[in-house]
């Protein structure tokens, strides 16, 4: 059985992000001459041809679009592992993107494990709605962003899953209205399709009453009895109750929490803070269990 070389699969990686092979000769550091080598050597280990000629740029085959894939995850996992025993070395600046519910139950937490691993990194940090960190990750304005996941946007590592919840306030019966009113992100808010689908599926009349990208005043609505909203449970808080199917909220879809990085050179402090998300976000319980509710 042949292994697979670890330099090889970086050159590849680089060569796939770019088109070209000079171009990842200089993300890379080598010749041409030796890249071209190196990818011989790596056609050779697997047996089959990986890149096809499109113009004066290399395409990947069927066999190389495969590859491409455990590539990105072995170069990732080495990088991972070296830094989770190298990252009290590390310095410089690292750019984390996060919506801001996951910044309010997430980042004390990430912060507080990173900064004590890498004392002298900086931490630039953006509260943004998904797609817009979607975006910044893919122009290189940001490092790694933990976001949403949604399939149609595009792959992303999975590090959490949580139970999408109906939420109204303790102390208001604001959910018995009719139509019951809505507190909800923007139109392209993937929560506030959940909601609406599911209760448009139960024939339950509703009304869209505060809008806005923040949790904070969603969460503020619902907790002086204007709105009932969802939420993921790591945004549940204290002073809220959460709804089901006995108060005519059907249940919603889980939320599937995704960690999403830029392509290009390689970045060991974004590789230590996203080892430090991973261990942060496993290392969390449900919120039910760190902050006691007021009713359920």
């Amino acid at each position: 059985m042949h292994l697979l070389d670890i330099d090889q699969l970086r050159t590849f990686v680089a060569i796939a992000d770019t088109g070209s092979f000079t171009r990842a000769a200089e993300i890379v550091h080598k010749t041409q001459s030796a890249v071209s080598m190196q990818m011989k050597r790596l056609e050779d280990r697997v047996g089959k041809t990986i890149f096809e000629r499109d113009g004066r740029l290399s395409k990947l085959t069927d066999e190389g679009e495969r590859l491409l894939d455990y590539a990105r995850r072995i170069v990732r996992l080495n990088s991972e592992c070296m830094a989770s025993f190298n990252d009290n070395e590390l310095t410089g600046r690292v750019r984390l993107g996060l919506p801001d519910d996951y910044a309010d139950r997430y980042l004390p937490e990430i912060l507080a494990r990173f900064s004590r691993s890498n004392p002298k990194a900086e931490v630039t940090v953006v509260c943004e709605p998904s797609h817009n960190l979607i975006e910044r990750v893919q122009h290189s304005d940001l490092d790694l962003a933990i976001i949403t996941h949604v399939d149609r946007r595009g792959p992303s590592e999975i590090v959490r899953i949580e139970q999408l919840l109906w939420v109204t306030s303790a102390r208001h019966g604001v959910h018995e209205e009719s139509p019951v009113p809505l507190a909800l992100g923007r139109p392209n808010c993937d929560w506030r399709h959940s909601a609406t689908e599911v209760l448009e599926s139960a024939d339950r009349t509703f009304r869209v009453a505060y809008v806005s990208y923040h949790s904070t005043a969603v969460g503020a609505a619902v907790l002086a009895g204007l709105a009932v909203s969802v939420l993921p449970e790591s945004a549940v808080r204290p002073g809220m109750r959460i709804l089901g199917p006995s108060d005519g909220f059907p249940a919603l879809p889980s939320c599937k929490i995704g960690l999403i990085r830029a392509r290009g050179e390689e970045n060991p402090l974004a590789d230590a803070l996203g080892v430090h998300i991973k261990q942060s976000l496993d290392n969390l319980g449900s919120t039910r269990t760190m902050a006691p509710l007021a009713a359920e």
